[in-house]
């Protein structure tokens, strides 16, 4: 499965990374947890990781540019292109459907380091990218992407969607008011209260969190990971392998029917046997979806959504709009659809002339059905049969729809006929009127049956419009403040070739002037890295270790300082 081109309908959602605006705090948080990551996923990961981390162009000092992931794995039929936070679910699948992978731009917090919410370039580029470079997994999530792209939710579950997006933001930028998070606390609360209905966007999320978020692999006794949330996260990675998480055995329905909690470490994991296993679950998983199954049943999911979504006739019409209303026949069946507001009409995934957007503003209705009295199918009729009706026409179906007027066109695609347009239309169920054109035209979609629904549109450069984010003007990097500045002086001496005496100045200089960050604890490791690989400042070291151990009074602390020592290999009593 090759790499598609990015269509404009999702190059609107990229944005600049402005790799230079990084701030050292910021590439001293990445290189924190890729150090404390590596080390111990080197040894418990897939095997695709410590290569696929070189291989996709991730380095463990410093953020990557997305860029040049970009082309380190274009070898592998991918790419990457950096996106502003969350974007709509089928906005992201469309992007794996393609080929990409999205990766947001922010990092998190030094005092999230463990984990956030809210997507960072943490977790999108250094947990899902490594494990893209096994052929058969990434052949696995682009599957997914394909089928995850047309998954219908609810509204509700749209509801939640922006509720979560929003209480997600203001955890992470840190800077909203106490009242802010509670509020959004409490409209998520509200939101997620309102979800009743398991849809199938949340049956296919909750496989994607199970096995691309959080899966394991292997046997249920001795597994390893390759879920980006293990691979991203400090904690939960190591957790995942202790007897406080239970591993069950990959089951497809057990998977699709287990919720999750995105602000908790999971209590269960699933182990798949190999990824071959997976791509054999999501198509099983796609039989039962509305763009596989179609008919009334597709319908109503599309009326449940309230969101834009693509109805297939048997001609092979795409009809996509917001499905808002359907007539049925006393069994049931769908045999009348209505949308509400744009709606547009395409074969192919291409737009029909004269049936885009603009043209169907206010939405569109059309009968489904058999005709009565003939074996014959609409779509199928010649220029003969319709020259029996002449001018007039009058079609009957079998459900009881009439639909009579003067015939003023026939639109055929592939040998089918799509469209039908009806002057003074008439459109009747039984004693009901439906819809009554007067002098203007009647646009009747042509299918016996509605074959497929799915989430999104047929042709989506034009219904989502083709607008590309204008081009951002070059940012100018931030000033520094005073402790930036002295991550960046500790983060130079890593990176440039300095003498034991430009070494020995600028840690004096910065340990002074770090007295007045008495809470700081990354820095305060960072110096005793390089005092440790360097036998210089002996009482220095001494001093900043002390700093440490007063600073493992802080519970949260203690963890993260203990690791980074420990990674470090500092004894008690160096």
């Amino acid at each position: 499965m090759n790499q598609r081109p990015l269509p404009a309908h999702l190059r609107k959602y990229v944005v600049e990374q402005h790799h230079e605006k990084y701030s050292p705090i910021d590439h001293a948080v990445w290189r924190y947890v890729m150090r404390q990551n590596h080390n111990f996923l080197k040894d418990v990961a897939h095997e695709a990781y410590t290569d696929g981390l070189v291989s996709s162009g991730i380095k463990i000092d410093s953020i990557p540019k997305v860029d040049d992931m970009n082309e380190s794995l274009k070898p592998f039929g991918w790419g990457a292109v950096t996106i502003d936070g969350f974007i709509p679910a089928v906005m992201f699948f469309d992007f794996q459907a393609h080929g990409y992978l999205p990766i947001a731009t922010d990092i998190r917090k030094l005092e999230n380091i463990d984990y956030t919410p809210a997507p960072d370039i943490i977790h999108e580029a250094a947990g899902h990218a490594p494990i893209l470079c096994d052929p058969t997994y990434a052949e696995f999530v682009k599957m997914f992407g394909e089928i995850g792209s047309k998954a219908l939710a609810t509204k509700e579950e749209h509801e939640l969607f922006d509720a979560i997006r929003n209480l997600s933001a203001l955890l992470e930028d840190g800077t909203a008011s106490e009242e802010e998070v509670e509020a959004a606390r409490a409209d998520f609360k509200e939101k997620q209260e309102a979800v009743t209905e398991i849809s199938e966007a949340e049956q296919i999320s909750r496989l994607y969190w199970w096995t691309v978020e959080f899966g394991m692999i292997g046997s249920v006794d001795k597994p390893v990971l390759y879920g980006a949330g293990l691979l991203s996260s400090i904690g939960e990675s190591v957790t995942s392998l202790s007897d406080e998480v239970t591993k069950l055995p990959f089951d497809l329905e057990t998977a699709i029917n287990t919720g999750f909690d995105i602000t908790t470490q999971q209590p269960q994991l699933f182990v798949c046997e190999n990824f071959n296993q997976l791509i054999r679950a999501v198509e099983e998983f796609s039989e039962t979806m509305a763009f596989k199954v179609g008919g009334t049943e597709s319908l109503e999911k599309a009326v449940r959504s309230a969101n834009t979504a693509t109805s297939v006739f048997s001609s092979g019409l795409e009809v996509t709009g917001t499905v808002t209303d359907l007539v049925k026949d006393e069994d049931g069946e769908a045999v009348f659809m209505r949308t509400t507001g744009p709606t547009a009409l395409s074969v192919d995934g291409q737009v029909l002339e004269g049936h885009g957007k603009d043209v169907h503003s206010e939405g569109f209705s059309s009968p489904i059905g058999v005709l009565a009295g003939t074996d014959k199918p609409l779509e199928d009729w010649s220029e003969e049969d319709f020259a029996e009706h002449e001018e007039d026409v009058s079609l009957a179906f079998e459900s009881g729809v009439t639909v009579e007027g003067k015939l003023q066109e026939v639109i055929r695609k592939n040998g089918k006929v799509v469209v039908i347009r009806i002057q003074n239309a008439k459109v009747t169920h039984l004693d009901d009127v439906l819809f009554e054109s007067g002098e203007g035209v009647f646009d009747m979609a042509v299918g016996t049956h509605i074959t497929s629904v799915f989430a999104g549109a047929a042709d989506s450069e034009h219904f989502f419009g083709t607008d590309v984010k204008e081009e951002e003007e070059e940012a100018e990097p931030s000033e520094l403040t005073p402790l930036e500045k002295l991550y960046g002086e500790i983060r130079s001496l890593r990176e440039e070739e300095k003498t034991p005496q430009e070494v020995i100045h600028t840690i004096q200089q910065v340990v002074s002037e770090l007295e007045k960050f008495p809470e700081d604890w990354l820095l305060r490791l960072e110096i005793v890295e390089i005092l440790t690989q360097k036998p210089l400042l002996p009482t220095t070291k001494h001093k900043v270790l002390d700093d440490l151990e007063r600073l493992k009074d802080h519970e949260k602390l203690n963890k993260w300082i203990e690791n980074g020592l420990h990674l470090i290999k500092v004894r008690k009593s160096a």
